[in-house]
């Protein structure tokens, strides 16, 4: 029975995670945070990311119109981990729930080019695996086992340019 349970339960997970590379992000451009006459340069649009395992990788594009404003990109993802503490006895009883979540973000300031164009490359970030979260974890009881039930893998870009409090794009999912 505990054996078609922990089955159960990985199925689970990797359903779940193929769901959730599946999904659609949410993307959004405002050049209002951005210099006056900001634009995609002919040829180029918002960035998409897409979820393949644990990594987010995101398009790169060009913006025309920025001046000699520079931006910074910021690419998070965040593993979220469920699971159970097991006192180990005869019935391996289950004694603490946890939820815990790891970031992995990058960074990058990119520097306007001549005839004020941002050219923004491919970025990409790997979140946290099972196998690493399970290594770093420990239950309350150091007699307890840790077991992880689910997984679920978000992230965040944002483009925000220099002089400016709020980003220019935003991609969630």
């Amino acid at each position: 029975m505990r054996h078609l349970r922990r089955i159960i339960c990985v199925l689970g997970v990797a359903l779940g995670a193929i769901i959730l590379s599946l999904g659609p992000a949410q993307a959004s451009t405002d050049f209002g945070n951005a210099p006056n006459g900001a634009h995609y340069a002919n040829g180029s649009g918002e960035p998409t990311c897409t979820l393949l395992g644990l990594t987010v990788t995101c398009t790169g594009t060009q913006i025309a119109g920025v001046g000699n404003t520079n931006a910074t990109i910021s690419l998070s993802v965040t593993s979220t981990f469920s699971g159970v503490c097991h006192n180990p006895g005869t019935n391996s009883k289950v004694v603490e729930p946890f939820s815990r979540s790891e970031t992995t973000t990058t960074t990058s300031r990119i520097t306007s080019t001549k005839n004020g164009r941002l050219v923004v490359p491919e970025q990409s970030a790997t979140g946290t695996s099972t196998s690493q979260f399970l290594a770093d974890f420990s239950c309350p009881n150091p007699n307890w086992t840790p077991e992880v039930t689910g997984t679920a893998i978000g992230f965040s870009y944002t483009l925000t340019f220099a002089g400016f409090s709020a980003p220019a794009i935003s991609i969630s999912g």
